[in-house]
Order: C-alpha cells, then structure tokens, then sequence
C-alpha cells in the first residue's frame, strides 16, 4: 500500500514523522510530502520518504526574514496547484492509494485545490473553537465533508465532528495520538539547562507554548497553597508574563521560569527531572505536551477538557475540573506528598504509552481505514 501524508506548513512535524514511521513499520509505503521546518529539530527519517516541496522562497528566507509570511502567501496557490497537477499526472503503478492530509493551510480555499483520484482522510487536530459560531460549524463541514474519512484523537472529537460539525457518523474513525516515545532515545541529549539546575524536593512541571487557555495563572493561584515543591514554568511566552511573576512572587514554593525556546535536546532532562506534570487548560482537543509526558512515564494532573478525560480513564491522571483553584490545589498538595501515588500515576502512564496510545497501534487503526477505503473504491 502507498501512502501520502500531506502537511504544507508543517505544523507538527513530530506527529506527522512518528506516523510516517509507524506506517512503515506496519508495512505501507509512506511519502511525507510537506515544507521545511523553521522552528528547530525534526525527528529522522525511519523507512518512509520526505519531500519538502511547498514554500521553498519562503523558507529559504529564513524564520526572522522580513515579509516571510506575504511571501509564504504568494507561493501558496502554485504549491498547491502543483500538488493537485503532480498526483494527477502520477501513473497508475506510482499513485498513492490514499492521500491523507494532516493539516489544510487556508482550509476553505485548499479543498477546491486537493486531488480528486483517490481516497482522502484528513486528521482533525483541532475540531472547532469552544463556542464556535454557526458559520465557524458550516465552515468546519465543507472542509471535512470533502473527504472520506476524518480522524479524530479522542471520542470526544469524535462526538464534536458527528454532533456539531455535522459530519456522517461512517465517516468519522477515531485513531488515539501517539506518545512521542523517540524523544526518550535522542542520540545527543542536553544536560538540564542552569536556570532549573539544583532542585532538592519534588518538581511541578508546566511545559510547553505559554497561551492565556493553558490555564497557567490558575496554576500559580493553586501552587500559593502548596507547601514543599518547586513550580517549573518552560517554554515560549505567547502572553504577558507580568502577571504570572506577580502570582510567583507571593507563593511559598520557589517557581522557576524558563521562557524562552526550548530546543528538541533539552526536553528529555527537564521531563526525567520532573516528578508531576500539570496541565490546567482551561480549553483544548489534546496537547503534545501531554503525550510527552506519557512518553517519559510521568505521573499527570489534567483539566477535563477535550479528551483529557480519556486519558485520565487509564489511570495515568488526576482530572481536575478547568480553572478550579481549589480542587488543583488539592491535586497538586496530595500528589506532592504522596510518593507511592505518583509512583501508581507514573506506571499507568507507562502502560498507557505502550498501549492504546502508541504509534503502532495508531498506525495499525490508520491502516485498517485506508483498506476499508480503498476496498470502498473498488
């Protein structure tokens, strides 16, 4: 079976290339068609081919270039258009049995551009906004409508395709993310940056982009309760960060903050080191981070939004309700005290990461659709 994972952008080159690589491990041939990455490290290459064929201008500008983005825009049609061209023109004996598209960059514009020849599936990485407008609903099912199959991470997306995007319940697989277990085996990796070096007693980590939904600030609000921890704080600040080093300041655990860009290397120390891993979104589908955290076998304190939840049935978290003060203060207090309930966390965490949410069983799920769609066509 050949197979074309297409992301233009990419967005999540570590999702996109530990599929790719499942994919081929279960036997198919993969081609991973997609743009350079701008921000960092991607992982290798493992039995699957890569072609960087979109916004080649662009990219080679450079992230910090000026008018990056207009130009990106510019090229965006033609790369696109020259997709639709090239897998047209494939003979029979090279086309891919199916198309499967990770992510749209104009989604409403680039459905009229896809090829039409074979079956096309597309991942919903994010369904729709918490309170999405009728218009945002209508214009979630044009663009999954227009293909054959959608994968949702969760029952939860599942359930948001079917009841609010409209889709047909035949349509909708779901296929759980995968732990990116390759960060626990990069072949260099970097030693605990300064700024965390030296903590004596437990480890709170909050990881990754810093966004107002992250939930950040209730997590300090929480932290000024609990006693006998430290508070780490990483990654790029998308916010103010006045506020959150205000709330730090009045509590009574030390709370290191390390905003900036963390590169692919430093993130296996700093989740080796962490003793309980917090996420307190207050919105989300699902979340790298998270399947980070399972990768490295950590205990979890999650907010029951999107499919949190099902993680959490594994036994791997605690769920706490969104921006509750209270009941995350109590999470983080007893969990801090109580080594042998991590320890229990942690193990789940393990399981969960070898099975249901590993990268096999994803690509097992994956490519039992792709021959339900491909024996569909005749």
């Amino acid at each position: 079976m050949k197979v074309q994972l297409v992301d233009p952008s990419a967005f999540t080159p570590p999702y996109d290339r530990a599929l790719a690589a499942a994919l081929a491990r279960g036997g198919a041939e993969v081609e991973l068609l997609t743009s350079r990455f701008l921000h960092g490290d991607v992982p290798p290459a493992e039995g699957y081919r890569v072609e960087e064929r979109f916004y080649h201008r662009s990219a080679a500008r450079g992230l910090d270039a000026p008018a990056r983005l207009p130009f990106k825009a510019a090229e965006h049609v033609p790369d696109m258009l020259r997709l639709r061209r090239d897998l047209d023109r494939q003979s029979a004996a090279g086309a891919a049995d199916v198309v499967h598209y990770q992510w749209l960059t104009v989604p409403p514009l680039d459905v009229h551009l896809l090829p039409q020849r074979r079956p096309r599936v597309m991942t919903a990485h994010y369904v729709l906004a918490p309170q999405a407008t009728g218009r945002q609903r209508a214009r979630a099912r044009r663009v999954f409508g227009r293909m054959d199959a959608v994968v949702a991470h969760s029952e939860h997306s599942a359930a948001r395709l079917r009841d609010e995007v409209g889709l047909d319940p035949a349509k909708v697989r779901v296929v759980p993310h995968g732990a990116f277990d390759y960060l626990t085996r990069l072949p260099e990796e970097k030693p605990l940056p300064p700024e965390l070096e030296g903590a004596e007693g437990p480890v709170i980590l909050c990881f990754g982009l810093l966004r107002p939904y992250k939930g950040t600030e209730v997590l300090l609000e929480a932290f000024r309760q609990v006693e006998g921890a430290e508070l780490w704080i990483v990654g790029n600040p998308r916010m103010d960060l006045a506020p959150l080093r205000a709330l730090a300041a009045a509590a009574p655990g030390r709370v290191r903050f390390a905003t900036r860009f963390v590169a692919e290397a430093e993130v296996p120390a700093i989740f080796r080191r962490a003793d309980l891993v917090a996420l307190p979104y207050l919105d989300a589908e699902h979340s790298g981070v998270l399947y980070t955290a399972l990768a490295f076998g950590k205990p979890l304190i999650l907010s029951a939004v999107g499919g949190f939840p099902e993680v959490a049935a594994t036994g791997a978290a605690r769920l706490v309700a969104p921006g509750d003060v209270g009941d995350l203060a109590a999470a983080l207090t007893e969990l801090v005290g109580d080594e042998p309930a991590r320890a229990e966390l942690a193990a789940a965490a393990g399981r969960a990461a070898g099975s249901p949410f590993s990268w096999d069983e994803a690509a097992r799920l994956t490519l039992d659709l792709y021959r339900e769609l491909i024996e569909a066509r005749g």
